[in-house]
């Protein structure tokens, strides 16, 4: 797996799935709006953040979180770590892949840095599958 969203091109028909952090303002191309973050952002408030579905869920564990600290020298190790997580919460996924098939899903998270972060991996996952 890669982590760097860039390189992230939806290989389904009728599917797209796109990433925004949570502080960027929401837009209509947005469509349905999933927060992947495990705790609520900083200094957001739920109306600034207007995410349709909050899927705890989907993100990574404390620990896992912890260990990654977004270095890109971890970012192949993190998505396999995480992948493995996922398939203890296959509900969620399953629920990402369904709304991603009726129309766009952009998955919101609140990391800094734009390349290597748990949506990327988590968006990877999803259009490869």
């Amino acid at each position: 797996m890669i982590c760097e969203k860039d390189k992230l091109q939806s290989p389904l028909k009728n599917t797209m799935i796109k990433l925004k952090r949570v502080y960027e303002k929401p837009s209509k191309g947005d469509g349905f709006r999933v927060l992947v973050e495990r705790l609520w952002p900083r200094g957001l408030t739920k109306e600034r953040a207007l995410v349709d579905l909050w899927l705890k869920e989907a993100a990574p564990s404390t620990e896992l979180r912890k260990w990654f600290g977004h270095d890109p020298a971890k970012c192949e190790q993190f998505s396999k770590r995480y992948t493995t997580e996922l398939k203890q919460h296959k509900e969620a996924v399953d629920l990402l892949k369904q709304k991603s098939k009726e129309g766009t899903v952009t998955l919101v998270y609140a990391a800094r840095d734009e390349k290597h972060n748990s949506a990327v991996a988590l968006k990877e996952l999803l259009e490869q599958t």
